[in-house]
């Protein structure tokens, strides 16, 4: 079974916030957004008004690669909304930081063809006017 970027959009919407709005909005131009320290350059997910690492509150949404690898996934064969088909459920590692992950979804390709380790890029669904949903994509790896 192929996983669709149609079928996420059948979801719930996350919670926007004052604080999320630039990670759920960033999409509709075609780009991850990650909250950053302007002081130590740490990147911050989920996003906190504070850097965790140096206590700054000099943060801001930066735009990020959208490149990462698989850490690690499951399948959810639960049908939570009616008509909902089986959907991949990952933690991604973004390239820009050790340990910059993503809790999101693997979608256009077979249930069964990802691996840990795979090579991913971001790409986004429309959930509605104001949300984006970033998901990703297996790419070839040294592509």
């Amino acid at each position: 079974m192929t996983i669709s970027t149609v079928d996420v959009a059948k979801r719930v919407a996350p919670l926007v916030t004052p604080l999320t709005e630039f990670f759920w909005s960033a999409g509709r131009e075609g780009v991850l957004k990650i909250l950053q320290c302007r002081d130590c350059s740490f990147y911050i997910h989920p996003p906190t008004p504070v850097c965790p690492r140096c206590l700054s509150r000099s943060v801001e949404p930066t735009p990020v690669s959208g490149r990462g690898r698989v850490l690690t996934y499951t399948v959810n064969y639960q049908g939570w909304v009616k008509d909902l088909q089986p959907f991949l459920v990952a933690i991604v590692e973004l390239a820009e930081q050790p340990d910059l992950r993503l809790t999101t979804n693997i979608v256009d390709c077979e249930l069964d063809a990802v691996e840990i380790d795979d090579p991913v890029q971001v790409t986004f669904v429309r959930f509605d006017e104001d949300v984006y949903l970033p998901v990703f994509r297996l790419v070839e790896r040294g592509a």
